[in-house]
């Protein structure tokens, strides 16, 4: 059986462009200082982005802790929306790394604003800890692939720069961000101290993330990439990947846009399913919808849908979430939402 997996855009095979691009690449040793499609593709980045250095690293979550690290000492408070990634996905690293504790804001679809960062900043007592960073995840994933609009993040970044803190923006789907509302990556992160991208969510990769910031601040992750192990030997096999995505696969984002906003108004049509947002109101390429008790809970519902075909992933007790991508065309789409209705009829 040939199975549609919108679990996530982590699923995604290299093209054979891709694997050619891979190939091709001129290689070396990162940690010895001489890989030059790493330093390639960091250039490429730092430009991308309006930083002044770039650390490639193996993964969005190593990035978020490098950060974190670099931005905070033991016993530092981070500000992040309650549905956070760094809360969720990254099994307690803010803890275990950096010693820091986190403070959770409120906010739809995982935007908060200016002033709940103000009410989260606590008075110069010595019973308190020290607020040192936010972070401002775009998109939110939990929150339904919801991208910041520059205003709203501007609002954040004058408050927050107001209290001194180090704002990061956790950009694994950055890109989408901004093709789904129209600004560049070096606009968004020109308010941020630090910011890290995926490559191998949207644009395809196998692997890889960067962590981008000042010269200073790069400096330090990568002492610290070094003490976690993400240190990586040829790693130009992986960034040549990445640069040929950052050519090549940025644009087309706007066709996964596109079709999970088919798969969403497709889904609308079926009983038992409830999608959480207007077929036309979804912003990027996440779909989220519950399942009715009816139709059991959305593991079993997941459960289902896989032996039938189609795999997702649950996100809670009736919440399940899907993922369009490049590997997933309108065809398949259409695909899907067919046996999801049959699975649902069926239960």
């Amino acid at each position: 059986m040939n199975l549609i997996d919108l679990r996530s855009d982590t699923v995604t095979k290299p093209t054979a462009a891709m694997w050619e691009a891979m190939r091709a690449a001129e290689l070396g040793d990162d940690v010895l200082g001489d890989e030059p499609t790493v330093q390639a593709l960091e250039r490429k980045v730092a430009a991308l982005l309006g930083k002044e250095a770039t650390l490639f690293v193996p993964s969005g979550t190593l990035a978020n802790q490098l950060a974190i690290r670099c931005a905070t000492e033991p016993g530092d408070e981070i500000l992040v929306h309650r549905d956070g990634h760094v809360i969720h996905y990254e099994t307690g690293a803010p803890a275990a790394i950096s010693g820091c504790m986190i403070q959770t804001l409120e906010g739809e679809g995982g935007i908060f604003d200016a002033e709940a960062v103000r009410r989260a900043i606590h008075p110069g007592d010595v019973h308190f800890p020290p607020v040192r960073m936010v972070i401002v995840e775009n998109t939110h994933n939990r929150g339904g692939g919801t991208p910041w609009s520059l205003a709203a993040f501007t609002a954040v970044a004058t408050e927050s720069r107001r209290h001194n803190l180090h704002i990061h923006v956790d950009g694994a789907r950055l890109f989408n961000a901004c093709g789904a509302l129209g600004y560049s990556g070096a606009e968004f992160a020109t308010h941020a101290d630090s910011v890290s991208v995926c490559f191998s969510k949207g644009l395809g990769c196998p692997v890889g993330s960067a962590l981008c910031g000042t010269a200073a601040l790069i400096k330090r992750a990568r002492r610290f990439r070094k003490m976690l192990g993400g240190a990586m030997r040829q790693s130009g096999l992986l960034a040549g990947a990445a640069i040929y995505a950052l050519d090549h696969n940025i644009i087309r984002l706007k066709d996964d846009h596109a079709n999970a906003r088919r798969l969403a108004a497709h889904i609308a049509k079926i009983q038992g399913l409830t999608i959480e947002r207007a077929p036309e109101l979804t912003p990027t390429n996440m779909v989220f919808f519950r399942v009715a008790p009816a139709l059991g809970d959305a593991e079993a519902f997941c459960a289902a849908a896989e032996r039938a075909g189609v795999r997702l992933i649950g996100m809670g007790p009736d919440r399940v979430r899907a993922v369009t991508h490049l590997d997933v065309s309108s065809a398949a789409i259409d695909q899907a939402a067919d046996v999801l209705s049959q699975v649902a009829a069926a239960r």
